[in-house]
């Protein structure tokens, strides 16, 4: 796609004939006769005729030129991504049989008289595949496991741990069949015996048997008071859920396990006791993309010449991880081509071809006249009278597609014994096309780095290419070791401002993606590794005074809300780009972010406190928090006090 060109002056005829009369009234006052039948307005007019002309033409020349030498020299506009989240399909009840949702099976947001409803659309089959609960086994420590489900079939029930509960200690539960990517409800009955645990904050970890070992189950909901009392658990299995044979009896195991008490976390003084189990399936997840699937479109008849370019019936084509493939027709059937990101290195027999994602068209190679007339194809040609048959790609994308958690509730496409669906966290990944502005600065950097990897910026650069989707990335050199390369990079979400701890770690196909482009770009004898960066934890306690007849609530909010804003890795620091790497924070600007809020008489009091995010642990008082060289803050559980005045 030609990049737009915009112009340097849009006054028109008619805005230079009005502009001439404004100076007309201020320099000569006494001109007062404006008609068009005066000889002087006829002189104004035809001036701005002419200059009208100039300006059209100058409008061409250097913004033109400009763009015209990035599109020579390979420029095009990044095209836009699409948001991917992860939906649940909740059955109306337990099935018996299996429950298939389709793949390419729509969902979306609710539509309002304001806004079009945001649709996306699964990206492969589910199965929801009904289990009961088969066996039940306890393990003490690590020790080998025992069978105790004919104790829970005679109504006596068992213990789930040891007299002496110790973390390790397990109970297991042995499903009928695997259920990865489903949604299990255990209905379990029990005696009020867990002496020692806070039942909102049970020691206890829910995992799964992947085949190799335990991988963390989502607990959705836990009503047992960590066994304690009556109630349901519905746990999201995860997709490697596999089966396996445990003293000959073959289950999906899925355990319950005693974990390390956290700081201030009360432990089991003694053992809960089970007496009733059941289990259900009552639903899966599928990850959903914000995305039309186009396949088998046939995009045109070959002529036989070179240079041909065949437009999608669809655009833009939203960046994937798949490869974008083309067939052509031939005697022996379809023919697969191959994509190229330019033709320099192809021969007239290589079957080739580039695709403009932001135009949606493809290009087949072309041919060059050589200096003793000859041409030079670049890029087989195909023969005349083929049919081009792109196999599949996806249009649509950008950042409307980063919708919020539980917006996505609508079926567009009903599935049976399905009741709802909605997207348990919020999509992610959904970004804009590159704009014009964006080009005419990468255009520069692209001629300077050559797609190679030599400096930071080379690298950030191209790292932000490979994954367009991410909100920021920082290349920092590892001091102790030369030839490494540290790049730290922080994933676009939905709503900054409401960050989630987990929300920050970027997908493992997208540091991948990342790490593999920039393998082939490295200078030899380096090393890559891409991860995130570390998170400091920052509380603020503050004491604030509101003004008379300001309601001190409303202002509360409005303070935790600029707290969570200002002390953002996306969006915080100064300017709003996100807070820097490294930049210390200091309880004098938080003054400053307070004080401005409307409704504030008087910040009293700002202390600062270092968090343990993932543990929740706070440090002493401080009213300096330094970071360390490549990190970044969260906000972590700020706490303002307001009083009237």
């Amino acid at each position: 796609m030609s990049l737009p060109v915009p112009n340097l002056d849009d006054r028109r005829f008619q805005d230079l004939v009005d502009e001439a009369k404004r100076m007309v009234q201020q320099r000569c006052p006494e001109w007062t006769d404006h008609n068009v039948s005066d000889p002087g307005v006829t002189l104004i007019e035809t001036f701005a005729m002419m200059v009208d002309q100039l300006l059209y033409r100058v409008n061409q020349v250097p913004s033109l030129h400009y763009l015209k030498f990035l599109d020579l020299i390979g420029v095009k506009l990044f095209p836009p991504t699409a948001a991917r989240g992860d939906v649940t399909y909740w059955l109306s009840a337990a099935q018996e049989t299996v429950v298939q949702v389709p793949a390419d099976s729509q969902v979306s947001t609710p539509f309002t008289e304001t806004e079009q409803p945001v649709v996306f659309r699964t990206v492969k089959e589910l199965d929801i595949v009904p289990c009961s609960l088969a066996h039940i086994l306890t393990q003490s420590n690590g020790a080998r496991p025992v069978e105790r489900t004919g104790d829970l079939l005679a109504g006596t029930g068992l213990s789930c741990f040891q007299t002496q509960p110790t973390v390790g200690d397990a109970v297991i539960f042995g499903l009928s069949d695997a259920v990865p990517n489903c949604a299990v409800l255990l209905r379990i009955e029990c005696n009020v015996e867990g002496v020692g645990v806070d039942p909102r904050d049970p020691p206890l970890a829910w995992e799964a048997w992947n085949g190799h070992g335990w991988s963390a189950c989502e607990v959705d909901r836990d009503t047992t008071g960590g066994f304690n009392k009556a109630g349901d658990v519905v746990l999201h299995v995860p997709e490697t859920h596999a089966p396996s044979v445990v003293d000959n009896r073959r289950a999906g195991w899925i355990r319950c396990r005693l974990v390390a008490p956290a700081e201030g976390q009360p432990f089991y003084q003694q053992p809960p006791r089970l007496t009733s189990a059941t289990a259900s399936t009552i639903g899966g997840t599928v990850t959903a993309i914000h995305a039309q699937v186009v396949r088998n479109e046939i995009t045109g008849m070959s002529e036989g010449v070179p240079g041909q370019r065949f437009p999608l019936a669809h655009s833009p084509v939203v960046a994937s991880e798949q490869p974008f493939n083309v067939d052509v027709s031939g005697v022996d059937g379809w023919q697969e081509w191959t994509e190229v990101t330019s033709f320099a290195r192809s021969g007239p027999a290589d079957k080739h071809f580039t695709v403009d994602r932001t135009s949606g068209q493809l290009h087949f190679g072309p041919a060059v006249r050589e200096p003793d007339g000859s041409f030079r194809h670049y890029g087989a040609v195909p023969a005349k009278g083929t049919a081009i048959r792109v196999q599949e790609y996806r249009t649509g994308g950008g950042r409307a597609g980063n919708v919020a958690r539980g917006m996505l509730r609508v079926q567009r496409d009903p599935v049976p014994f399905v009741s709802t669906v909605t997207n348990r966290r919020p999509a992610t990944g959904g970004v804009d096309g590159e704009s014009v502005e964006d080009a005419s600065i990468r255009g520069p950097l692209l001629l300077r780095t050559r797609e190679r990897a030599v400096t930071v910026d080379d690298y950030e650069q191209l790292a932000a290419e490979a994954a367009p989707d991410l909100a920021r990335v920082r290349c920092v050199p590892v001091a102790e070791d030369p030839g490494a390369v540290r790049l730290l990079v922080v994933p676009s979400v939905s709503d900054p401002g409401d960050l989630q701890l987990n929300q920050l770690d970027p997908a493992e196909d997208t540091l991948a993606r990342i790490a593999s482009f920039l393998d082939e770009r490295r200078c030899l004898g380096s090393r890559i590794s891409v991860e995130p960066p570390y998170y400091q934890g920052v509380t603020v306690v503050a004491q604030m005074r509101a003004k008379r007849r300001s309601s001190p609530e409303a202002l509360q909010t409005r303070a935790i809300r600029a707290l969570y804003k200002y002390l953002n890795p996306i969006v915080g620091g100064a300017d709003g780009r996100g807070w820097p790497f490294g930049r210390p924070v200091q309880s004098g600007e938080i003054f400053s972010v307070l004080q401005q809020l409307p409704g504030v008489e008087l910040v009293e009091d700002v202390r600062l406190f270092g968090a343990d995010p993932a543990t929740g642990k706070r440090g002493s008082a401080v009213q300096r928090l330094d970071l360390t060289p490549h990190a970044l803050v969260f906000s972590y559980g700020h706490q303002v006090r307001v009083t009237e005045e």
